[in-house]
């Protein structure tokens, strides 16, 4: 009998795969590789030279006001990337919230950031 669980291999979200530092986070935006375009949501792509991929997010208060809508965005975006990352390439990511996202639900919210890393996972 296979044991589907040994075949995948064990997903987390460690320290090491966050963007930590205001110049990682410059390098990214200042020349990224791609930028991929959702309705409400932006990222910025650029290889790196780390072991393995990272990802940060740059969410404004302006943009999402309340800390539970900013939370909830940023627990979307962690868990898509820890389910992902072991496929992905040695990518930078950087998400920002192009406009409010009041006006969406969180299963569009959802769909949005999982079309993002289908579109990373592409290239």
């Amino acid at each position: 009998m296979s044991n589907t669980l040994s075949d995948t291999p064990a997903a987390s979200f460690t320290k090491q795969q966050r963007l930590l530092t205001p110049a990682a986070f410059r390098e990214v935006f200042d020349a990224p590789e791609r930028k991929i375009h959702q309705s409400h949501l932006m990222a910025f792509v650029r290889a790196n030279e780390h072991a393995q991929p990272r990802v940060g997010m740059a969410i404004t208060k302006r943009k999402v006001p309340t800390a539970v809508a900013r939370n909830l965005i940023k627990r979307y975006v962690r868990e898509e990337f820890r389910t992902k990352a072991f496929k992905m390439e040695n990518k930078d990511i950087v998400f920002i919230v192009k406009k409010s996202i009041k006006d969406i639900g969180n299963e569009e919210l959802k769909n949005q950031i999982i079309n993002i890393f289908k579109k990373i996972e592409k290239k």
